[in-house]
């Protein structure tokens, strides 16, 4: 499940007292993220370790372990919309380090089902 806390917390930058990570992130503009292939790129490469982080990014990236084990339950739904479409568009236009971040996150692919289900409740 760490493939879906990865890109939830793309989006996020801490926890909240009301157990949901930040709002700050819930107007982040994915789209224009999504429509960035270098950009996207970038996000990815921070997350594996390979690239220097945005401000964002590097908050964020410090909270990929615990979302993935809870299917991103911190997240506020429009949050999960976020991560749901950042995550479609590194599949698309980035499968080398989709790939990257898979096997890192879920070696043995036992989250795809899980996975599925997020991307389609939340990013149809």
């Amino acid at each position: 499940m760490k493939v879906l806390v990865l890109l939830t917390l793309v989006f996020l930058a801490s926890a909240r007292p009301d157990n949901h990570y930040d709002k700050k992130y819930d107007n982040f503009k994915v789209d224009e993220l999504v429509s960035n292939s270098r950009l996207l790129k970038a996000y990815a490469l921070c997350f594996l370790g390979r690239s220097k982080c945005t401000p964002e990014g590097h908050d964020i990236k410090r909270w990929i372990d615990e979302g993935t084990e809870t299917r991103c339950a911190k997240c506020t739904p429009k949050q999960k919309v976020l991560v749901a479409k950042f995550i479609k568009a590194l599949m698309e236009h980035c499968p080398e380090e989709w790939e990257l971040l898979q096997k890192r996150s879920d070696p043995e692919g036992k989250q795809t089902d899980e996975l599925k289900k997020f991307l389609d409740e939340f990013a149809p």
